[in-house]
């Protein structure tokens, strides 16, 4: 399983109302930020691609992936309302733990629908209770036990098996600590 890096919005406090009204809805108070692959709260900055994006782009469903970190931040330098991000799709534990990269730090996982591209852990509005619980994520909205991660999503699938929200892939992500620019 390779590495592939994207650039997304951050979705904070500093998002003002936006943010303010959706830990209302959610009740996920202990956020701090959300990162995330869930295309609504957290969505991509790479909206056309160019020729040359096509070079470096990896084909996952509807995410904007590359595989070429040095490309993709030379297209952000710059920008700090952006988070850099790492990412696995499905890794296996070992896969997981084989990425190392001291300019990345871990943030947890993620169980992303399959058919829109939404987070069943922090934008489906507490519904998957036979899953896991809002104390289970982290001030990021993540799973950060690998463990209790691939356990969740098993469960999602087997307590809500007509809940199409509830078939996730798991990502790992990390979120990039510092950026060269």
């Amino acid at each position: 399983m390779s590495v592939s890096y994207s650039v997304l919005q951050r979705f904070d406090p500093a998002c003002g109302d936006k943010w303010k009204n959706f830990i209302a809805w959610s009740r996920l108070t202990q956020l701090r930020e959300v990162i995330s692959m869930d295309r609504q709260l957290c969505p991509t900055v790479f909206r056309d691609l160019t020729d040359e994006d096509w070079h470096h782009y990896v084909p996952i469903d509807f995410y904007t992936l590359f595989n070429d970190l040095d490309y993709v931040l030379n297209k952000v330098v710059g920008d700090d309302r952006v988070n850099v991000l790492a990412l696995m799709q499905n890794p296996t534990e070992e896969e997981f733990r084989s990425f190392i990269d001291p300019r990345f730090v871990f943030r947890g996982f993620d169980l992303v629908e399959l058919a829109m591209g939404i987070s069943a852990l922090v934008n489906c509005g507490g519904v998957f209770v036979k899953a896991f619980s809002h104390t289970d994520l982290s001030e990021c909205g993540l799973l950060t036990d690998y463990a209790q991660a691939f356990n969740v999503q098993k469960l999602l699938r087997a307590e809500y098996p007509d809940e199409h929200h509830a078939d996730c892939d798991l990502w790992a992500i990390w979120q990039m600590r510092r950026r060269a620019g």
